[in-house]
């Protein structure tokens, strides 16, 4: 019989609401601010150095929240420089947010925004046709390569567009993470063609290693609240499942047998840990830069 579970991606209000959930119970968001302030100034010295201006790409701006922090570190150590971004991201709900959120950070005035509603490959497309020639400086793709149909082939065009000291940086879940054994098992029956959740960073550093590109790479612990998750019923938790399998109320629409399987994994000490009462299922993320 056909399952009747549906991918979370096609639905666009239960994807945001648990996304918004995501951000509450998840220290995803704070270990990449901190990365981004601490960290990234100093991965990008040498592509600062002696600019004039500065050229970005944000592939899969989602509401925008990540990329206007990278802007704000980076118009604050390029006080001087014309930063130029081209914004893209295919969902106009999300784009008009990430809009707003541009017109309520002053730090961003002088930033010369492009907005692009459109998936990375369709910018690809219009890049090529518009203007095959041009150069950037940094490119960053953050838990977005997810939803490329052929993600090698995506580094690949966007690493070519890199100038001389260019960087571009990858964030997707570690492959030693709880949220990547999950898909590991149970991606095939989860799976969905419009999102590849199996995919993670150790695949794209087995494709650059196998093509002989260096990179450097950093892992960013981080964990999920699953504790509600076990609470049938509770809001919260069938959000928070639905946001970890991608399915849209996975507990009443997941055949019994995948259904106990999560379960099972989520409930593992290997990837989830209890403190101060509370189940902290592994989630870490790792990033990956690489120049030209």
């Amino acid at each position: 019989m056909t399952s009747p579970m549906k991918s979370l991606s096609l639905d666009y209000e239960r994807f945001h609401k648990c996304f918004r959930i995501s951000r509450q119970v998840a220290s995803e968001h704070q270990v990449m601010y901190k990365f981004i302030r601490e960290s990234l100034p100093g991965i990008l010295a040498s592509t600062l150095e002696g600019k004039t201006t500065f050229d970005v790409v944000s592939l899969g701006s989602g509401t925008g929240e990540v990329d206007l922090e990278i802007l704000s570190q980076l118009s604050k150590v390029l006080p001087d420089v014309k930063v130029g971004c081209d914004m893209v991201e295919p969902s106009e709900p999300m784009l008009e947010k990430c809009k707003e959120l541009v017109s309520r950070t002053p730090s961003l005035d002088d930033v010369n925004f492009t907005w692009n509603q459109m998936t990375a490959s369709e910018f690809e497309k219009h890049w090529r046709d518009s203007q095959p020639e041009k150069k950037v400086d940094f490119i960053h793709m953050i838990q977005m390569l997810y939803y490329e149909v052929d993600p090698a082939a995506a580094v690949s065009f966007y690493r070519s567009l890199l100038n001389k000291d260019g960087k571009l940086l990858i964030m997707l879940n570690s492959g030693e993470c709880g949220w990547s054994k999950l898909w590991s098992i149970y991606g095939n029956e989860l799976y969905r063609r419009e999102l590849k959740l199996t995919l993670t960073a150790a695949d794209i550093k087995r494709n650059l290693t196998a093509e002989g590109i260096s990179f450097e790479a950093f892992v960013l612990p981080s964990t999920i609240d699953i504790t509600d998750c076990f609470i049938p019923g509770d809001e919260k938790g069938e959000l928070v499942l639905d946001w970890l399998t991608s399915v849209v109320d996975f507990r009443r629409t997941a055949p019994p047998e995948l259904k106990a399987g999560v379960m099972d994994l989520l409930r593992s000490p290997d990837f989830t840990t209890e403190v101060d009462g509370r189940a902290l299922f592994s989630c870490n993320l790792e990033v990956l830069v690489l120049g030209q």
